[in-house]
Order: structure tokens, then sequence, then C-alpha cells
């Protein structure tokens, strides 16, 4: 029996350990290059029968680690053919994490296609030596037409954030409304009715550095009169998108061709960020001083979540960090810190220190920080002399108080 035991033992112990040095890659390939790739635009949309088509093919690395040697490759099948097999792959090269790119292809839709769905297969891999990964996507094909006289119209947009700053993911959202009143309309003696269709809605940006992360909705259904829809479009501003008002087109697709629409939807970038600024003297005294800061928010819209946190070394604040909230645009809060010395400083030394401030907040879903830095904290530690004389005198003042009532109160009888 003590044979078996020791048998087990044996064999077991390597087959554990080989287990655990497989494991190791395993856990490794999680952080890895990982790529996502979207259409994020078919021009036309939908497809024409007979004519050309530009595919817009926009591939992310969501990975933890960067991806060598990015490239993505283009299959198409029948009804779509490339305009020459050297266009099939093209090559984006480095692709660090969380950085899209964008690649065009060229397709050609058959003069015999009909109308309807249909799909296409793009692959991507992360380096020279990867493995493909391959994803197929519906592509639609011409055109449909419908006697209805409803017509859909931009009701409002809104983005969140409502000001982006580079860097920012986001949202766009658009509320499209039938602007029909009645359920039947008369023209020319026939009967028509009001309904909506919403046959595709794709947002483009028409700004360098602005991204839109989603493939264009299609076939939303009907819309009766007076009924609305909100689309969501995920969004994303490079980290050196330029300030300023940047735009969008907001395409639909309705009825037929002359109830389709373009709208102009504009995205506002802002970099002003969390300024804090010391309202008095930044000093220490004898080990411990309170320090106080004026926090602004300079940005165009509401941050949350906003905290405020110094750091010098030798120093311990009290509180370590200062949780402020939401933050109005132009609103300014005064914070207080109760700073105190380690024991390594001295008593009767002059010296300077510096401090950083850092402030943390959102912006939308986007965590920010900046920080102040280089500020100088100036230690006017007082002598044990000049603490002596200080006391004598303060002594000296309360024994003279009495003796001067005294007086007084002898001179008054």
């Amino acid at each position: 029996m003590e044979m078996i035991k020791k048998l087990t033992v044996t064999i077991l112990f390597p087959l554990l350990l080989i287990s655990l040095l497989f494991a190791v890659p395993a856990s490794a390939a999680v952080g890895g290059a990982n790529l996502k790739v979207t259409i994020v635009e078919t021009n036309p949309y939908p497809a024409k029968i007979g004519e050309y088509l530009t595919l817009t093919v926009q591939v992310e690395n969501i990975g933890g680690d960067k991806a060598d040697n990015v490239d993505i490759e283009v299959v198409p099948q029948y009804p779509f053919s490339l305009d020459s097999e050297a266009n099939a792959l093209q090559n984006v090269g480095v692709l660090n994490p969380g950085r899209t790119a964008t690649k065009e292809f060229y397709l050609f839709v058959d003069k015999n296609a009909q109308k309807g769905i249909r799909s296409i297969d793009i692959r991507t891999k992360t380096g020279k030596n990867s493995p493909w990964s391959e994803k197929s996507f519906d592509i639609r094909i011409g055109t449909e037409t419908f006697n209805s006289k409803g017509t859909v119209e931009l009701k409002e947009f809104v983005s969140d954030p409502e000001v982006f700053m580079p860097g920012d993911r986001g949202t766009v959202t658009v509320t499209l409304k039938n602007t029909a009143s009645n359920p039947t309309v008369t023209i020319g003696g026939s009967d028509f009715d009001t309904n909506a269709r919403i046959q595709a809605a794709v947002l483009r940006p028409l700004s360098d550095g602005i991204i839109v992360l989603d493939a264009p909705y299609g076939d939303m259904g009907l819309l009766g009169p007076g009924d609305s829809i909100k689309l969501t479009f995920n969004v994303k501003v490079a980290e050196d998108a330029p300030e300023g008002t940047h735009n969008f087109e907001l395409a639909i697709e309705g009825n037929s061709f002359d109830y389709n629409s373009r709208k102009n939807i504009p995205l506002k970038v802002d970099s002003a960020n969390i300024r804090v600024i010391p309202s008095k003297e930044l000093q220490l005294t004898n080990g411990e001083s309170t320090i106080e800061f004026d926090v602004a928010n300079t940005h165009l819209n509401e941050f949350s979540s906003v905290s405020i946190k110094p750091e010098a070394e030798g120093i311990t604040f009290y509180p370590v960090e200062y949780f402020i909230g939401p933050m109005n645009p132009d609103e300014l809060f005064t914070i207080e810190f109760n700073a105190v010395a380690d024991d390594s400083w001295g008593a009767s030394k002059e010296e300077e220190i510096n401090m950083n401030l850092t402030a943390n907040y959102n912006n939308g879903i986007n965590r920010h920080a900046n920080t102040v830095g280089d500020l100088k904290f100036i230690d006017t530690s007082e002598s044990p002399e000049s603490n002596s004389t200080a006391v004598l005198a303060g002594g000296l003042i309360i024994i003279s108080v009495p003796a001067a009532f005294l007086f007084y109160r002898r001179r008054k009888q």
C-alpha cells in the first residue's frame, strides 16, 4: 500500500508541474494583441447593382500588447469581386493597444446581382507568423421603393459626453421621427399611407481624428405617423484631434430616393481640464500646517468624480485625497489639507520641498488625470530659543494685565 502511494505521488507531481508550465503562456495570451474588425462605411449604401463599392474597414487593437505587423484581407464572394487581386490584402503595420486604423477596399457588384443581403469575409492577423482570424459581414445590395409618404426627419441629437476631450470615447444618439400627422394622405385623387421606413442610417465623420466605431444601421423597420426611434453610434476622438467643432454626416435612406436625407451633426472637442491653484502660501511651521487650494473646472461641460491628491516627500496629508464629486463648467471649490511632517524633519531647518497635486476626474466614461507639479512648499520652523522668548513675553503680558487692572482699581477708589 505504501508503495502505491509513493508511486502515485511520483507520477502526479511531474504532471502537475507540466500543467503549471503550460498554463503560463495561456494566461499571458489573455493580455496579448487582439484585433476587432468593423466595416464602418460602405459607399454607396446600400451597394448599387453593376457599380463599384468602397468598403472602409476599421481594425482596433483591444488587447494588452502591441500588434507587430497587422494585415487586413478581404475575401469576396459572389456577387462581389475585387477591382484587382493585388488589392485583396493591405498592411497596417504596428498597432498599439487601444489604437485604430482604417483601410479602403474597392469592390464591384455584379450586374446580374439580386437585391438583398449578401455576405463578405474579412481576415486579420497580428503578425507575420500569426494565424488568420476571420469574420463575416452582411452587405446590403439594392434599394427598395415604397409608395408610403411618411418622411423621416432628425428630431434631435445628443452626444455623451457633451464635449469630448482628445482620446475620449462616447456616444452620439440621434432621434428620428416620422413627421406625418395623419395615417393617410390623398395625392392626385389616390390615397397613400403615411408610414415611414428607415432602410438605412449611417453616421460618417467629416473631420480627421473623429472615428465612428459602429457599422451602419439597416432595416430599422416602420415608423407610423408621429412615431420616433433612437439610434446610438459609438464614436472615438483621436489623441491628436484638434480642438474645436467637428462634424458628422447622418445619411438616412427612407421610403425611396425622394425621401432620403443628409443631416449635419456637430461634435465639440476641448482639452481644457481641472485647474488647481494654491489660495495661500504653502509653508510648514514646526512640522504642521493647513494648506488651501482653489479647484476650478475650466472645461465646457460637467466633470464627475473629481478628486485632488497632494504628494510631497516627507509630508503626510489629511485627508490623503479630497473627493469633490461633480463639477459644473466654471465651478470653483476651495479645499483644505492638514500637512504633517515626518520625524526626519529638523526643528530649526529651513528648506523648500517640491509638491505635486493630481486632479482625477471623469468626462463621460473616460477617466482623466492631470498633475500640477513643482509647487514650492517652504519649511519655516522656529528655533527653540525663539519659542522660549515668545513664551517669556507671553508670561510677562499675562502677569502685567492683573497688575494694571489692580492699579486702575486703586486709582478709581
